[in-house]
């Protein structure tokens, strides 16, 4: 058994090892940001008991590339991906441009220059916030790229979501954390196995409010509110106010959510697990689950 069990979001692919190793690793990985959190919040005395991972990373394998080195540019998006990828801007407060654009490709780069400044690029030198600008837009294309592996392929969803299901039933945590898509993947998971039963759901830089993403969740919104399943006693959404991927805050109001809280982890590292679990918050939110 295991004190928390954690469901990772994008660029988590392991390559060359079985699933259970992979698992294995990023739960491993996990662990000394969680200790560091944890003393952040002034509570290093309570022990981190045993990590799971739900690990998924290699069924999305054939439907996108999962490094970061292999994500494309923006010019290689299709039409399709690149209103997405506005749509996605929209959500996080980019303004529509002066005058009209002749396709989607330069309001989207414009559109991540705008929020760099916005969140306090604009006093970095010219050449760290072209690199912000661009990791910004890594992270874009590989949550589109991963949310359509996902949420395209009917087979593939059920795999994924059958292996989330096996580890929490295994596990039996108190606690699920889950970060980025694996907010998505946990949401879906614990709606599809209403037996599964947890004290707290942790969601961390999660995507479930964005518009395009919710026409496509399973179960869907009902009168525009998406549901918790009935196994989950609390839910606990914590997003950094500069990532991107947390897109509308606070889910956009459109889910049963008992606290939003808002945190900061930097401009640098707005989105990863590490820098969550990292975080004071974080650790406040799941250490009761952990002695």
């Amino acid at each position: 058994m295991a004190g928390a069990v954690l469901v990772h979001g994008i660029w988590n692919q392991q390559r060359g090892v079985a699933p259970d190793v992979a698992a294995s690793l990023l739960a491993d990985a996990a662990r000394p940001s969680l200790e560091k959190g944890l003393r952040a919040a002034g509570l290093s005395h309570v022990p981190v008991t045993e990590l799971a991972m739900a690990y998924y990373a290699d069924l999305l394998a054939d439907g996108v590339e999962q490094q970061s080195g292999g994500v494309p540019g923006l010019e290689e998006l299709s039409d399709d991906e690149l209103r997405e990828a506005w749509e996605w801007l929209l959500a996080a407060g980019v303004p529509q441009p002066e005058e009209a654009q002749a396709g989607w490709l330069a309001p989207v780069r414009q559109g991540l220059g705008w929020l760099v400044r916005r969140d306090g690029g604009a006093t970095l030198a010219s050449r760290i916030r072209e690199e912000v600008t661009e990791r910004l837009g890594r992270l874009v294309i590989a949550s589109i790229r991963e949310l359509d592996a996902y949420t395209s392929r009917p087979q593939v969803r059920a795999a994924v979501r059958d292996r989330v299901a096996g580890t929490i039933r295994a596990q039996r945590p108190d606690v699920v954390v889950a970060h980025s898509l694996g907010s998505v993947v946990a949401w879906e998971t614990l709606h599809a196995y209403p037996d599964l039963e947890v004290e707290l759901l942790v969601t961390l830089g999660s995507p479930l409010g964005l518009p395009t993403l919710i026409r496509k969740l399973e179960p869907a919104l009902r009168h525009g509110v998406g549901s918790r399943s009935p196994g989950v006693r609390r839910w606990v959404n914590i997003a950094d106010a500069g990532d991107l991927v947390a897109v509308p805050p606070e889910l956009g109001g459109r889910f049963l959510v008992e606290e939003h809280v808002t945190t900061d982890i930097g401009l640098f590292d707005p989105h990863t697990l590490g820098g969550y679990l990292a975080g004071g918050l974080t650790a406040a939110a799941i250490a009761p689950y952990l002695s």
